[in-house]
C-alpha cells in the first residue's frame, strides 16, 4: 500500500525538501513512485524507457520545488511533469511493438529468424510494481487492464498526446480541465483525442479483458493452468503441451521477428524448437496476466539459466496467446533468479 500523508505533514515535508532535505523529497513523492512508474510504462511501452523516464521526472520535480504554488495536489503535479517526460522520450524513441504488428506470421515449419533490436519491441511490466492503490475501482479502466498486453500494444499505436489524454482521462480520471491544463491545450481538444482514442481501444483490445477472464477462472484454476503448461514443458509432452492451447494460438517471441499463428504451425515449431531443449520454470504474473519463468539447461554450467519470460493470454480456460520475452536481464525485475540446479 502506497504511503499517504495528511495535509500538514505534506506540507511539513514540502518545506524541508525546498531547503534542500533529499530525504523528506524521496518521503514526499514515495507515495506516488509506483503509480508514477506504470504511468511511464503504459505511455512508453518499456520497462527500461519508463524508468529513464520517472527518473528525469523526479529530478525535475526537485530542481522545480520552488516554482511548485500548491494550486493542485503534488501527485497531480507529478503527473505533469512525468507525462511530458514521456511525451519527450516518446518523441526520440522508436514506437514499441509486438510480434504481431510488425511481420505476417510465418509458414509452418519456419525456423525462427534472427531477433531485432531490444528497442523495437514492448517489453512486460512485473505486477509487483503496480501501485495498489492508483487507480479507484469506479475507473473505466482498472488498473491492471490498462497494464494488459493488448492494451499497452493499442496505446503504442496513438500518437503520444492521444495516449496521455486517455490515460490520464480514463486510468487515472483526471477531469478534462486538469488533462488540459497538464498537457496545455484546450479542452476541447482533450474531448477531440480522448475520442479518437476511445474508438481505437474499442476497436483493438479483446473484450473480455485479462482480469475478467482470471476472475471467471478463479485462483486456483489459474494455477492449476500454469502448473499443467510447466509440467507439458519439461516432460517435453507435446501433445499435452497443445490441448491447452487454441486453435487459433499466436506464439511470439520477441526479439525475434517470427512468430507462428495456429496450431498446424505452432505444433511444428514447438516440436523441431525449443521442445528438443531441456527446461525448467517458476510461475510469476506480467502485466497483470499470468506467466512463467522460462529456464534452459546449460550443460557447460550444469544450471538452468533464465531464457524467456512467458506471458500467457486466455481466451476461457485456454491459453490464445503465448508471447514470450526471451530477455534474461528482467528476470531480476520480477524477482526471478539467474539460474536454477538440476
Amino acid at each position: 500500500m502506497a504511503a499517504t500523508y495528511s495535509g500538514d505533514r505534506e506540507a511539513e515535508l514540502l518545506h524541508l525538501a525546498r531547503r534542500g532535505d533529499e530525504r523528506a523529497y524521496g518521503e514526499l513523492v514515495a507515495a506516488h513512485r509506483s503509480a508514477l512508474h506504470a504511468h511511464c510504462y503504459r505511455m512508453l511501452g518499456s520497462l527500461d524507457d519508463a524508468d529513464d523516464a520517472l527518473q528525469e521526472a523526479l529530478l525535475r520535480a526537485w530542481r522545480g520545488l520552488e516554482r511548485f504554488e500548491r494550486r493542485s495536489s503534488i501527485g497531480t503535479w507529478l503527473y505533469r511533469i512525468a507525462t511530458n517526460c514521456c511525451l519527450q522520450l516518446a518523441t526520440r524513441r522508436p514506437r514499441r511493438r509486438l510480434s504481431l504488428d510488425h511481420a505476417p506470421a510465418a509458414a509452418p515449419h519456419t525456423p525462427p529468424g534472427e531477433p531485432l533490436s531490444e528497442s523495437v519491441w514492448i517489453q512486460p511490466y512485473p505486477d509487483e510494481l503496480l501501485a495498489s492503490d492508483a487507480t479507484a475501482a469506479s475507473a473505466p479502466y482498472e488498473q491492471r487492464e490498462t497494464i494488459e498486453l493488448a492494451f499497452v500494444a493499442t496505446l503504442q499505436h496513438l500518437p503520444p498526446r492521444q495516449r496521455a489524454v486517455l490515460l490520464l482521462r480514463d486510468a487515472l480520471e483526471f477531469s478534462a480541465a486538469e488533462v488540459a491544463e497538464l498537457l496545455d491545450t484546450s479542452v476541447a481538444s482533450v474531448n477531440s483525442a480522448l475520442q479518437r482514442a476511445r474508438q481505437a481501444v474499442e476497436e483493438r483490445v479483446p473484450e473480455p479483458s485479462q482480469q475478467a477472464t482470471l476472475h471467471s477462472l478463479g485462483d486456483e484454476r489459474s494455477r492449476e493452468l500454469v502448473t499443467r503448461y510447466v509440467d507439458a514443458w519439461e516432460a517435453a509432452d507435446i501433445d499435452r503441451l497443445v490441448e491447452l492451447l487454441t486453435d487459433d494460438i499466436a506464439w511470439t517471441m520477441p526479439p525475434l521477428r517470427t512468430w507462428y499463428h495456429g496450431l498446424d504451425a505452432v505444433r511444428p515449431f514447438l516440436e523441431e524448437h525449443p521442445l528438443t531443449l531441456r527446461w525448467r520454470h517458476l510461475p510469476t504474473r506480467a502485466n497483470g496476466q499470468l506467466a512463467v519463468g522460462c529456464y534452459i539447461w546449460d550443460a557447460e554450467q550444469r544450471q538452468f539459466c533464465a531464457a524467456v519470460i512467458d506471458v500467457l493470454t486466455l481466451r476461457g480456460n485456454a491459453v490464445v496467446e503465448v508471447t514470450g520475452f526471451s530477455t534474461p536481464r528482467l528476470f531480476a525485475r520480477f524477482g526471478l533468479p539467474e539460474r536454477l540446479t538440476d
